[in-house]
């Protein structure tokens, strides 16, 4: 459902959760061309710095994308830009939850700023600043 501009609040917030599989690090790496060993290959990501396949940090912040196109403030909403901090990796199995809040609105621009936070366990992995264009009621 679309939250419009005249509804937004700020402190209002909203999440979505998934578990990252094997399946979705395969198919994300086909579709963004990001072959990084790190991502698809279990023995070289055994000698990296995580020392097992990790998740692309941006599949991870995918489901940012995910929160504020269909939860809040929703369908109809545009992504204008975003501020990431990648905090620690996502591993395949780990469950991410994505969660937006409200933290500004600007009426002349019809933008809301969000501050997006994905944690894994409670523990943030990712965090940084979103701003969206909302819908206005016609």
């Amino acid at each position: 459902m679309t939250t419009y501009l005249d509804e937004l609040r700020v402190g209002m917030t909203a999440s979505t959760a998934k578990t990252i599989t094997e399946a979705d690090i395969l198919l994300f790496a086909a579709v963004s061309t990001d072959t990084n060993p790190m991502h698809i290959d279990a023995d070289a990501a055994a000698a990296g710095p995580f020392k097992q396949r990790v998740a692309h940090g941006m599949l991870t912040a995918g489901l940012i994308s995910a929160v504020l196109g269909t939860r809040l403030p929703g369908p109809g909403s545009v992504y204008l830009g975003q501020t990431l901090r990648f905090r620690t990796p996502v591993k395949i199995g780990d469950t991410v939850t994505a969660t937006v809040e409200v933290t500004d609105i600007n009426i002349d621009k019809k933008r809301a700023t969000l501050t997006p936070v994905c944690t894994v366990a409670g523990k943030t992995v990712i965090d940084g600043e979103a701003t969206v264009l909302v819908p206005v009621r016609s």
